[in-house]
This record gives structure tokens, C-alpha cells and sequence, in this order.
């Protein structure tokens, strides 16, 4: 008999479940492969190590963040553009929020690791911008870069708490904390150049 093709989703589904009953520094690579109901090799076959597990819910935020980028109206405001664009972010995120939860808690704990993250969440709020139709090229993009991730994460702390049904509270302070950030760039762009370009040369903060 054939052996039935292993749902790399379904696995990840399940070992997020039991990160968010055990807490991610408690759980095991095996422990999720357990909960998985798959042999410690097959998981490893698609998540070799714990890191993997986050970089594959991050993969699926992406998708989903990415995946109604075309369907915008030609003359939606910018604002309004990366704002759908970061929701459907958390939105994707949302069934596993508990998990994501235990994730910040314990990785807050390790400085190093959180570090290490900073990374892959600049690519993700580069995709957000682009997403958006927001240009993410030379220093001015890459301001952007660093401070959509500063609204992502501020806004991120919101949703963990949030327990209203349709996100209410999420989207008020994804909506405020974009405002200020558009009225930032607003006055950075009346800045002379020499101070423009130093405030967009300034060292990326460690985001995790």
C-alpha cells in the first residue's frame, strides 16, 4: 500500500497547538513531531529544526498577506493599500495566535535569538511595503523598511491582547501607528537633504 503524502500544513497546525499549550522554549523538536503524528524524520524532512517552525508560520503570513495585493483599487490611498496588506498579515496569524503568544513570551527571555529575527521581519515589512505598490529602494526605502517594522511590532503587541472578534482593536492601532508614520515621513521630506540623509544612513534597530 502507498503511503499517504504527509501535509506539511497539517504538521505545522499541530505543533503550533501544542507550542501554545507547552510554550515554545519547553517543546521539542520531537515533541512536535509527536503531536504531528509523524516519525521525528518526516517532520524533519519539511522542519529540521525549531527555528524552521517559525520561519514556515512566517512563510504562510507572508502568502496570505501577499495574496490580495492585486485586488486594490487604482486610487486607494497608499495608507489604505498597506493597511489592508498588514492585516490580512495578522488576520493569517490569528488561528494560531495563543502559539505566537507563548513564541514572544519565551523569546523575549533570549536577547540573541530575538535578535536573529530582526532579519526575516524586515523582509516580511519589505513585501508589505511592495504589496502596497510602496517603493522600498535606497535610503528611503530602507527607512520605510525599519519603520513599518516598528509599527508592525507595536501594533503586533495590540493584537496579542485583543480579544475582540473582528480585531477591532488591532485595526484602531494599525491605523494610528500608520498615520503618525506617513506624517513622519511627510516631515522628513521637508527636511534639508544633509539631514535627510542622515536620519535615513541611521543603523537598523535589532527587531525581532
Amino acid at each position: 500500500m502507498a503511503r499517504r503524502p504527509i501535509d506539511a500544513d497539517k504538521m505545522l497546525d499541530r505543533a503550533l497547538a501544542l507550542v501554545a499549550e507547552r510554550g515554545w522554549t519547553a517543546t521539542s523538536l520531537s515533541a512536535m513531531a509527536t503531536a504531528a503524528k509523524v516519525p521525528l524524520a518526516a517532520f524533519c524532512e519539511h522542519y529540521p529544526a525549531k527555528g524552521s517552525v517559525l520561519q514556515a508560520l512566517s512563510r504562510r503570513a507572508d502568502r496570505a498577506m501577499l495574496a490580495g495585493a492585486q485586488e486594490r483599487a487604482p486610487d486607494e490611498p497608499a495608507r489604505d493599500r498597506l493597511f489592508d496588506t498588514l492585516m490580512r498579515r495578522f488576520e493569517a496569524l490569528n488561528p494560531h495566535k495563543a502559539a505566537v503568544r507563548a513564541i514572544v513570551r519565551d523569546l523575549a527571555r533570549e536577547p540573541v535569538r530575538l535578535a536573529c529575527r530582526g532579519p526575516r521581519l524586515c523582509r516580511a515589512m519589505a513585501l508589505a511595503l511592495e504589496a502596497a505598490d510602496i517603493g522600498t529602494s535606497g535610503p528611503r526605502g530602507v527607512a520605510r523598511i525599519k519603520g513599518l517594522a516598528l509599527v508592525y511590532l507595536d501594533t503586533l503587541r495590540v493584537w496579542l491582547g485583543d480579544d475582540t472578534g473582528g480585531m477591532e482593536k488591532t485595526m484602531a492601532a494599525l491605523d494610528r501607528r500608520l498615520r503618525q508614520a506617513e506624517s513622519l515621513e511627510r516631515s522628513l521630506a521637508r527636511w534639508p537633504a544633509r539631514w535627510r540623509a542622515a536620519a535615513e544612513a541611521e543603523p537598523p534597530p535589532e527587531v525581532g
